[in-house]
């Protein structure tokens, strides 16, 4: 069946009628698999693979990461907004201040920003910890998408809140809500590649769902390219490489011929 991508317009259209999925992919084969899988959603980072990343994944609404800390005025923001866009990205992550955001959804650019733990911020709320399990944590999160509504955001990631919190804040804004451990009360469910893949050999969080083990099978292959360079290395040293049938032909003839001019020419020092 042909799918068609997603636009800002069909992402709030479909608020509080169901649930979108995003996934964040950080390489092309990720990115092409969750085209593939039929991911709404795919996000990206900071990366040099972007071009690539949008090219594997043409039907997925992308969103990419303009990094906290790697810019820093507004005009730094809008510079990397205008030359994201020209990539054909269809939203951007932010997490700067209210007035970087608010002059970035002026311009137009469809913002995503982020509420709850922030890992950029995380400081600020304890460190990697859940947010929002008091009242007075929990109203504060409201206080905060409410304020990313003022500015214009399109929406924003909320990370490891209390369900019932999560659902509550979502049902009482207009922002697209994306939840990352705050339970399915929001319009998307936002998990990272690696971790629904199980390609790595760090922490998984609790909000994290495994679904296979790559990390097994990258690790018996790379048994696989040592055992098969070390035979490479042994068949060398023993003269078993190469044979007869890796090596380009001459005929009889022709190397007999080719053998006396050598001899001839090297007699002769020409």
């Amino acid at each position: 069946m042909t799918r068609t991508k997603p636009t800002v317009a069909d992402l709030l259209a479909g608020k509080g009628k169901l649930q979108r999925t995003n996934v964040l992919a950080w390489t092309v084969d990720e990115a092409a698999a969750a085209e593939e899988a039929g991911i709404d959603i795919v996000t990206t980072g900071h990366n040099p693979q972007l071009p690539a990343i949008r090219a594997a994944a043409p039907t997925a609404f992308m969103i990419t990461g303009m990094d906290y800390g790697r810019l820093a005025t507004t005009d730094d923001y809008l510079r990397e907004a205008c030359a994201l866009y020209g990539k054909g990205i269809d939203a951007m992550y932010c997490v700067a201040s209210l007035e970087t955001i608010g002059r970035l959804a002026a311009e137009g650019f469809p913002i995503m920003s982020h509420v709850g733990l922030i890992p950029s911020k995380a400081t600020w709320t304890g460190g990697f910890q859940a947010v929002g399990k008091t009242a007075e944590g929990a109203i504060k999160i409201f206080r905060q998408i409410k304020r990313l509504e003022d500015v214009g955001a399109l929406g924003a990631e909320i990370e490891v809140v209390p369900a019932e919190v999560a659902t509550a804040i979502s049902s009482r804004t207009s922002l697209f809500m994306m939840s990352m451990g705050a339970g399915a009360g929001c319009d998307a469910q936002y998990l990272f590649a690696e971790d629904i893949l199980g390609s790595h050999d760090g922490h998984y969080p609790r909000h994290a769902k495994r679904y296979r083990d790559l990390r097994a099978e990258y690790a018996r292959l790379q048994r696989d390219r040592v055992a098969a360079l070390t035979e490479f290395r042994d068949d060398v040293a023993a003269g078993r490489f190469p044979e007869a049938g890796h090596l380009v032909p001459i005929a009889p003839d022709e190397l007999e011929k080719f053998l006396n001019e050598l001899d001839a020419a090297s007699s002769s020092g020409s």
